[in-house]
């Protein structure tokens, strides 16, 4: 495991840590997965597996001079489990919300993880990244949220906002800049070489 020395950023066990977390948050069936899977590895399936949690792990460059880990839990679109979406807040650095363009309901279902987001993280949560994202624009004769009411919605919470279409990878690279960009604390950059892309290694969380 790769290991940086950065004052300042502590964990609450006192480690210093080189990971990055990224949690990315949404109904079930809005593209979660698609999106991760085609950030890091290049891929896409039209096929709808449900998620229990996913991590991937994929190499960036971190304050210019050194590499940082991007962790990024594709977590469940399930209400079911309330405790792993806590944790995965508690433990996160940044965040991605993700609704479909095609359903309105995909994005009303975000209201009650902002409101778990400011719950865990306090006061805290102005300093935090985060991204709404509308994917599946791809799909825009189906279009039930417009453009408009995602980037209002967006700055009534104080987020990031882009639209996107795992399908296509239209915006997926964007959206992942835009979310780093938003870090004040570390200077975080994607790196999109050959050499690192596509070698996202991915773990499952089995519940049982």
């Amino acid at each position: 495991m790769l290991k940086l020395k950065a004052p300042g950023l502590l964990l609450e066990a006192g480690k210093e840590s080189a990971d990055y977390r990224v949690a990315v948050f949404g109904a079930g069936g809005v593209g979660k997965s698609s999106i991760v899977q085609r950030f890091v590895n290049g891929t896409f399936s039209d096929n709808y597996v449900p998620t229990i949690e996913d991590t991937y792990r994929q190499v960036i460059s971190c304050n210019q001079k050194n590499v940082c880990t991007l962790q990024i839990t594709d977590t469940t679109g399930s209400h079911q489990f309330p405790a792993m979406q806590r944790l995965s807040i508690s433990k996160g650095h940044a965040f991605v919300l993700i609704y479909s363009i095609t359903s309105k309901q995909s994005l009303e279902e975000l209201g009650p993880i902002i409101l778990m987001l400011k719950e865990v993280k306090g006061n805290a949560i102005t300093e935090v990244p985060i991204v709404l994202c509308g994917n599946k624009k791809d799909e825009e004769s189906k279009r039930e949220v417009s453009k408009a009411l995602g980037e209002k919605l967006a700055g009534q919470w104080g987020t990031g906002f882009i639209e996107t279409s795992a399908k296509n990878n239209d915006n997926i690279t964007e959206l992942f800049e835009q979310l780093l960009a938003r870090e004040k604390k570390r200077q975080l950059t994607l790196t999109m070489d050959d050499e690192g892309k596509g070698k996202g290694k991915k773990k499952k969380c089995i519940v049982m």
